[in-house]
């Protein structure tokens, strides 16, 4: 339902980030006194540093008899992420090969906008009190299933947020699937058919969605998850990259790694979306202004050629308006967590000029 920072596989899972906030209440009505009171009520688990990249990161079995299927129980929850519903129903969280700088930019990406700093919880689903008391508003604590936050528009096995769900299976989406990976990949979703599913994704929800948005970092998101389950979900024993839809279909529906799965031999961050962003060169982050059919580009995003825009932005702006005024504890969770980013930021390979909401 909700796991500790400390074991960043959970997290890593889910190729998202955060998309444009809604408006939240001003924090201008509570005084210095009030909000350190909110903060000193709820327990302090500083934040642990990440662990480095996995010693073995061979292919190995993670579909054992020590972890086997576990059904839905009452008060369960699942949320958007496929994988990080496969990993729940089986009870623990073994590493799928994820490469590390990826894994942790994933995490602390995550973890910041949809956590709670002061706990180090997050949910994998909707907002739960288990991840402890929430700092002030307009900090929401509200777990993956939150909107433009980790969850967005165009996901491959989910509608719209426009249409209701955002995060149960939906068939008719699968099926869009099944139909591309017949089309384009002779009955198996590989990268050919990642890139046109992807391309149909975005113009089905331009062409029928009034509320749609593709923005940074959602805008980043939505290419890397579509190579996802081939790096990820195909059996780590099989090079083909070639992903059966019955296996597909055990892990966007019904949660579970298929009979003696193994994970991926070797880590990997979004190897392929190349195959994706080249089929759309002239793609611009943007939403439709005025009802359906109405895409605008919108200037203040970053593009996918921008990560470190991506980052500043995400510092900047997101952060500091779901945290505008933290202070005491709150505030040396969010420094910490925030260099954590950074860190995974020039890991990665991006040489970004690190920002500093709340000081060095």
């Amino acid at each position: 339902m909700f796991a500790s920072l400390a074991v960043y596989a959970l997290l890593a899972l889910k190729i998202c980030a955060v998309g444009a906030f809604p408006a939240y209440e001003s924090l201008a009505g509570l005084s210095r006194e009030e909000l350190d009171a909110v903060v000193s009520s709820t327990k302090w688990v500083p934040p642990p540093p990440p662990p480095g990249p996995l010693t073995d990161q061979s292919s190995k079995l993670v579909h054992d008899a020590a972890h086997p299927y576990q059904p839905l129980q009452p008060g369960d929850q699942r949320g958007p992420c496929p994988a990080l519903n496969t990993l729940a129903s089986h009870g623990y969280l073994p590493p799928l090969n994820l490469e590390n700088s990826f894994a942790r930019f994933l995490v602390y990406s995550t973890f910041l906008v949809n956590g709670n700093p002061i706990t180090n919880l997050m949910s994998i689903g909707d907002k739960t009190s288990l991840t402890g008391q929430d700092p002030p508003r307009p900090a929401t604590v509200a777990g993956l299933d939150t909107h433009n936050n980790c969850e967005g528009d165009t996901s491959m096995t989910r509608a719209d947020a426009y249409f209701g769900d955002n995060h149960s299976f939906n068939e008719t989406r699968f099926q869009n699937m099944v139909k591309f990976s017949k089309k384009y990949g002779a009955g198996k979703y590989n990268y050919t058919v990642a890139a046109q599913y992807r391309k149909f994704l975005i113009e089905d929800s331009i062409k029928h969605n009034p509320q749609f948005s593709l923005v940074s970092p959602r805008l980043f998101t939505a290419f890397g998850e579509s190579v996802f389950p081939i790096n990820f979900f195909i059996d780590g024993r099989d090079t083909s990259g070639q992903l059966d839809l019955d296996v597909a279909r055990s892990f966007f529906q019904n949660m579970t790694f298929p009979p003696d799965f193994h994970r991926r031999n070797g880590s990997i961050s979004n190897f392929g979306q190349d195959y994706v962003t080249d089929l759309m060169p002239n793609f611009k982050p943007g939403y439709n202004a005025h009802g359906v059919n109405s895409y605008v580009h919108d200037p203040t995003s970053a593009t996918l050629t921008q990560p470190c825009v991506r980052y500043v932005n995400f510092v900047n702006r997101n952060i500091k308006q779901l945290y505008p005024n933290p202070t005491g504890i709150l505030k040396e969770a969010l420094k910490i967590n925030l260099q954590y980013l950074y860190e995974a930021t020039v890991a990665s390979g991006d040489g970004c000029t690190q920002v500093f909401p709340y000081g060095r």
